[in-house]
């Protein structure tokens, strides 16, 4: 299934090459959780601090169990300074 993942700040850094305006689309497995997108990524968690699934603010504790669906789009924040 295909997802959008949207990176702000120096998370761009973690985006795959064909990005488009800190965006890109994202093959992933059925099932996959917010979390794996982010490993598979290899973006570090504690560098994703403000996580939204389809504009809805996501809990740490929810990254890990909630399945994402077709079309779902993930937006992250880096801590404040961007660090």
């Amino acid at each position: 299934m295909r997802i959008e993942v949207e990176f702000n700040d120096s998370l761009v850094a973690y985006l795959p090459t064909d990005a488009e305006q800190h965006r890109a689309g994202v093959e992933v497995a059925e099932g996959s959780s917010v979390n794996a997108v982010l490993d598979y990524l290899a973006v570090p968690r504690e560098k994703a601090h403000l996580v939204l699934l389809n504009g809805v603010f996501l809990r740490r504790r929810d990254r890990d169990w909630i399945e994402l669906q077709d079309g779902d789009v993930i937006a992250v924040w880096p801590p404040a300074g961007g660090e």
